[in-house]
């Protein structure tokens, strides 16, 4: 008897942390819908709109921590979408991981708000890849703020991926050199009740699950179609 009961408790026990974890996503979800809703409803101080427009991805990690661990560097979860084949809306989310820095003691910690465009074809499919090192495998550099970006002619133009980050208000851009992201089987089970790749959901061969309908449509609000 006491077997059995120990065994339901089990059970009950890891019912619990996965609908905790499924929660998490959906928070997550929730947290990337009004960063974008809030960088997007500022123009003049937030991702230039022709930028958006001619991005093939979007990476969108709410809550990234930067030297909040003894090791230091970063970490947070988030997820990418990118344009569907003709480049009219944009494809189910998937879940990534963003992780690395220097190693060494660091003391207290910071959170921001990180948001990357994915800029062309070359990017995109090492955005589709199980991971990769930004500044390594992907040439990364801080975007421009500001309603429009054609006339700056910085080398930052010429980035595979572009990115950013908001803390406390302040919205700049900035390097994530050396940061590896990784995609996220369990974050992308948790949404889709199968543990997909990445590259599936990216391709477009799984649809957008209601719980992503929100951030997907404010996505196709803010830019439906890539302009050449």
């Amino acid at each position: 008897m006491r077997i059995q009961i120990a065994v339901l408790m089990t059970l009950v026990a890891g019912s619990s942390a996965f609908a905790k974890e499924k929660d998490k996503t959906s928070e997550r979800l929730n947290d990337a819908v009004t960063v974008i809703s809030e960088i997007m409803d500022t123009p003049d101080k937030g991702i230039p709109q022709d930028l958006l427009d001619k991005s093939e991805c979007i990476v969108i990690v709410p809550g990234l921590k930067k030297g909040a661990f003894i090791l230091g560097g970063k970490y947070g979860k988030g997820f990418v979408s990118c344009r569907k084949q003709g480049g009219q809306g944009w494809s189910a989310p998937a879940a990534i991981r963003v992780e690395g820095g220097s190693v060494g003691f660091q003391i207290g910690g910071s959170e921001s708000d990180v948001v990357m465009l994915i800029m062309n074809e070359r990017g995109m499919q090492k955005l589709m890849s199980s991971k990769f090192t930004l500044g390594g495998e992907g040439e990364v550099a801080a975007g421009p703020v500001g309603r429009d970006a054609t006339a700056q002619t910085d080398a930052s133009m010429r980035a595979e991926i572009l990115s950013w980050s908001r803390s406390r208000g302040v919205f700049a851009g900035i390097s994530l050199q050396g940061a590896t992201l990784r995609e996220d089987l369990d974050d992308n089970n948790d949404l889709y009740g199968k543990a997909y790749e990445n590259k599936e959901i990216l391709e477009g061969k799984v649809g957008v699950p209601a719980k992503a309908s929100k951030l997907i449509s404010l996505l196709d609000k803010y830019s439906a179609r890539r302009t050449a």
